[in-house]
């Protein structure tokens, strides 16, 4: 899957609104970006409220529920600007990541 693919995945998961209340951005390492604020999801580096750093093979992974999240970051796969914003919008997010899979 490359960064198209991904950014049309998330935008289909994600519809009018991604149900975040915050914005987010993955940052995949050199492959590109994907930030998500609202129902608007684009390709730019922009600021966001949680940055999530990881490898567009380990989002689409995580995203695949082959992933774990946890795991992710204790594995060193997965970096995350704001940890406690990150366990709060952990339900969020799981949410989005099987609209994704699906």
């Amino acid at each position: 899957m490359d960064l198209a693919e991904l950014t049309a995945k998330i935008k289909q998961a994600v519809g009018d609104d991604s149900g975040l209340g915050k914005s987010l951005k993955f940052d995949l390492k050199g492959a590109g970006f994907v930030h998500i604020d609202g129902g608007a999801v684009t390709n730019e580096d922009k600021p966001a409220d949680l940055t999530m750093t990881i490898a567009l093979d380990d989002l689409v992974a995580m995203g695949q529920g082959k992933l774990n999240a946890m795991n992710a970051v204790m594995g060193g796969k997965l970096q995350l600007s704001d940890m406690g914003l990150a366990m709060s919008l952990q339900q969020k997010m799981t949410t989005l990541f099987a609209k994704m899979a699906g």
